[in-house]
C-alpha cells in the first residue's frame, strides 16, 4: 500500500484482476469494513463490496445514421456488428446471476407488491357481459377477477381477450350471438360458451386452472403462475377462513411489478449481477426480425395502419397468421402474404409500422375495450375499420397523444431494458 500522489493521507493498492465478478472488503484498524458508497451485497462473508470487470470489446464500426437510405428510423445501431463485438458472458457469471435472482425471488413475497393504497375491481359472474366491458372501459382496466357468490370464491378473470372473442363471434356470419343477447348474457354463460368457441377455433377445448396467489407466496411462485398460465396478471387474495372461503381481493400482480422489485433491490449493486450489464443483442430474448436462412424462428408480426382491425384481432387471438418480414442487408422487404405458423405466437400487442417499417404506434389487446364507448362495437364491422381508425378512437377516449410504448436499442443493457419494462 502506498500514498496517492498529491494526497498524502489517502493510500492505494493496485491489484491485477481478470475479467469477471469480484468481491472485496477493507481491513482497517483491525476490523473488516466495506464502503457504503460503492456497490455491495450480503454474501457468505457478510457485507462485501462488489465489482464487475468486463472484457474489453472489439472496436465497433461507426453506426449508420437513421437517415441513410434503406434503413428504418427504428434501427439506430448497427446490430450485426454489435452482435459480433458484444462481450459474451461466461457460464460462471451467468450462473451467479441466475442464482442471485432466484434467491431473491424465493426469499421475497407477494406482500411486497401490495401498494400502500389503491383500488381493485372485481366482477360478479352473474352480471351481463355488456355491462362488464363497459365497467372495464370506464375503470380503465384490461382485466378483472370474477367472483362467484354461490361458491364464495374467485373463479377466474374477465379480460380484453374475452371481449375480442365476443366481437369476432358477433361479426361471424351465421353467429347465434346478437348484440341484444350480449345485453342478457351473463359472464358465467359466456365462459361456458367460450369452451365451445375455443373448440371451433383450434379443435381443442382446453380448460385452464384457477390461478390465484396469496400475500405470503414467494415472488418466484407468482412469476411462475403468470408464465406457466400464459396470463397477464394473477390476483392476490387472502382469506381468514380455514377453508379459504370468501377471500379478500388485495391486488393484481403483474410481471412488470416483479421486475420493478428486482430493479429496486439491485439498484445500487447491479454489478453483482453480471447478466444485467450485457447488451440485449447478445441475449436470446424477445421476438426479432429473422435473418436470411433462418427458418425455425418466429417471425415478427407487424401491420400497416390501413390494415383492418379484424386482421389485428386475428393475430391477438390466434397468433397463427403473421406477415413474414425478411431483411436483406440494407434493403427491407415485407411480403404482404400471410404464412401459417404451427404454434401460437401468444401476441399481446402488435407494432404498427409505416412503409419503411418505422414504428408508428402499437395495437394492444387492452385497446379493444375502447369500442365499449358509446357502443361503438355495435356500429362497426371489424374488416371495414382500419387500425388507424381504431387507434384514433383510443386517443379520443383517453385524450392522450403521447408515445404509448417504450423503445430501446440493441446496445442497451438488460438492466436498462428491465427498468423501462418495470415502469
Amino acid at each position: 500500500m502506498s500514498p496517492m500522489e498529491g494526497c498524502p493521507t489517502v493510500f492505494q493498492v493496485i491489484c491485477s484482476l481478470s475479467p469477471g465478478y469480484h468481491q472485496f472488503k477493507f481491513f482497517v484498524d483491525n476490523e473488516w469494513r466495506h464502503d457504503e458508497h460503492q456497490p455491495f451485497v450480503i454474501g457468505d462473508y457478510g457485507v462485501v463490496n462488489t465489482i464487475f470487470i468486463a472484457r474489453e470489446p472489439d472496436m465497433l464500426p461507426p453506426r449508420f445514421s437513421p437517415e441513410m437510405p434503406g434503413r428504418s428510423n427504428m434501427d439506430l445501431d448497427d446490430v450485426s456488428s454489435q452482435m459480433e463485438a458484444a462481450p459474451t458472458i461466461s457460464n460462471a457469471d451467468l450462473e451467479v446471476s441466475r442464482h442471485r435472482i432466484a434467491a431473491f425471488l424465493s426469499r421475497h413475497t407477494a406482500y411486497e407488491l401490495l401498494p400502500e393504497s389503491g383500488k381493485v375491481v372485481a366482477l360478479d359472474v352473474d352480471i351481463a357481459v355488456k355491462q362488464a366491458f363497459h365497467i372495464l372501459h370506464e375503470q380503465g382496466i384490461p382485466v378483472a377477477p370474477l367472483w362467484d357468490s354461490c361458491k364464495g370464491q374467485f373463479v377466474g378473470v374477465l379480460s380484453a381477450l374475452d371481449f375480442i372473442l365476443i366481437l369476432r363471434e358477433l361479426g361471424n356470419l351465421g353467429s347465434d350471438l346478437t348484440e341484444e343477447e350480449l345485453e342478457m348474457h351473463t359472464i358465467s354463460a359466456w365462459k361456458e360458451g367460450k369452451v365451445h368457441i375455443s373448440r371451433q377455433m383450434d379443435g381443442n377445448a382446453r380448460s385452464y386452472p384457477r390461478r390465484l396467489a396469496g400475500p405470503h407466496d414467494s415472488l418466484k411462485d407468482v412469476a411462475l403462475k403468470i408464465l406457466n398460465g400464459k396470463v397477464a396478471t394473477v390476483p392476490i387474495t387472502h382469506s381468514s377462513s380455514p377453508d379459504g372461503s370468501f377471500p379478500q381481493l388485495l391486488h393484481l400482480a403483474t410481471l412488470s411489478e416483479i421486475l420493478k422489485c428486482i430493479c429496486r433491490h439491485f439498484k445500487h449493486s447491479s454489478s453483482s449481477l453480471p447478466i444485467l450489464q450485457q447488451p440485449i443483442c447478445s441475449i436470446p430474448l424477445g421476438t426479432r426480425v429473422p435473418k436470411i436462412g433462418e427458418s425455425n424462428c418466429r417471425p415478427l408480426a407487424m401491420l400497416r395502419p390501413n390494415a383492418s382491425l379484424g386482421a389485428a384481432l386475428s393475430l391477438l387471438v390466434q397468433g397463427n397468421l403473421q406477415p413474414l418480414c425478411l431483411r436483406f442487408s440494407t434493403v427491407d422487404l415485407c411480403y404482404s402474404t400471410w404464412v401459417s405458423m404451427p404454434e401460437t405466437a401468444e401476441v399481446s400487442s402488435i407494432p404498427i409500422v409505416d412503409e419503411n417499417d418505422a414504428l408508428i404506434d402499437i395495437y394492444a389487446r387492452s385497446d379493444i375495450t375502447t369500442l365499449a364507448k358509446d357502443k361503438a362495437y355495435a356500429q362497426i364491422r371489424l374488416d371495414d375499420m382500419s387500425i388507424h381508425q381504431a387507434l384514433q378512437l383510443e386517443q379520443d377516449a383517453n385524450s392522450f397523444n403521447g408515445q404509448r410504448c417504450q423503445m430501446c436499442l440493441q446496445s442497451d443493457t438488460l438492466h436498462k431494458v428491465m427498468e423501462r419494462l418495470a415502469n
